[in-house]
């Protein structure tokens, strides 16, 4: 499935001809069934792998969405009415993916790591390989630039710089996503849109404009939709992001997706140490002795002070 749209599933069949598709009554009527356990938005997601058929109409009906090897998802922003107990639903943005490639941008808008750690935990808590892209590195000085890059990759990530203005980083970025199914997530403004269509120009995709109030980026991605753009290769182009919450992350487990962490949690005094106040935490002491960087322990503890302790937990 390569868009949704409302009640609209386009498909691309074997032959790769495009065909717009409905769910057939089943799945409505198990998830109305089954809603109160599942607590998410989605039935089918981009990227899914469905099996169809073509009706009188010439459109397809859905009738088997199969299994899902992975998928990305956060939490929606909360909707009237959508639960007595006020739990946050789950919002899939695609699934079956190779890579998750995470775009940010050093200025207009400024770097953001603490959105950035939210997005690699999404990442790294759906077991996705994740790869960092940092753009607009013409509009900054290289010690701002290499701060970051240095962090990043310090602790095991690939990092790519990119300028579309001077066309830095855009060789090695295509190679990173040749032969792949790519996610492209990040906040709104960082330049998702100009960095594929500098890739794969025949896109065109819509490009916005960075408020000059704000200073930062407008929607014009409005829906997550896949293209093929080489042999074996696709991308997936996402709505920029503001809100960024990982959906179904205990407190006692974040510390697991922050990589650097894992060498000392096992050290911990307590199993269910979220190295935040507890004694004897190897976290916190690494954190002392500068064997994980401030940078990222802020990231950590401003993420678990958002966790909500779901009831479904």
């Amino acid at each position: 499935m390569y868009k949704i749209e409302s009640k609209n599933y386009y498909v691309v069949d074997e032959n790769g001809n495009e065909l717009r598709c409905f769910l057939r009554g089943k799945f409505q009527k198990e998830y109305n069934f089954k809603k109160d356990k599942l607590f998410t938005l989605d039935i089918a997601a981009v990227g899914d792998i469905v099996d169809f058929e073509i009706n009188d109409s010439h459109t397809g009906v859905i009738n088997h969405i199969y299994e899902r090897k992975n998928y990305i998802s956060r939490k929606a922003p909360r909707i009237k009415g959508a639960s007595t107990r006020g739990e946050r639903l789950e919002q899939i943005i695609a699934a079956n993916i190779d890579q998750l490639v995470i775009i940010t941008s050093v200025k207009l808008p400024l770097f953001n790591n603490k959105a950035l750690d939210r997005l690699i935990v999404i990442g790294e808590s759906s077991h996705v390989d994740i790869k960092i892209v940092i753009n607009k590195v013409d509009l900054a000085d290289n010690n701002e630039v290499n701060k970051w890059f240095s962090l990043y990759k310090s602790i095991g990530y690939n990092v790519i710089l990119t300028s579309v203005v001077n066309n830095v980083g855009i060789t090695e970025l295509r190679k990173t996503l040749n032969g792949k199914i790519n996610l492209i997530w990040g906040q709104s403004g960082v330049g998702k849109s100009s960095i594929l269509n500098k890739l794969y120009p025949f896109l065109n995709f819509k490009v916005g404009k960075i408020s000059d109030y704000t200073y930062k980026g407008k929607h014009t991605t409005v829906t997550s939709v896949i293209r093929k753009v080489e042999q074996n290769t696709f991308v997936i182009d996402t709505p920029g992001v503001r809100e960024i919450d990982p959906y179904g992350i205990k407190k006692e487990d974040l510390g697991h997706y922050f990589v650097e962490f894992l060498p000392y949690i096992n050290e911990c005094k307590f199993n269910t140490c979220t190295h935040n106040h507890e004694p004897g935490c190897a976290v916190y002491e690494a954190v002392n002795k500068n064997l994980i960087t401030k940078e990222r322990y802020e990231s950590y503890l401003n993420l678990l002070d958002t966790i909500e302790e779901d009831l479904f937990y």
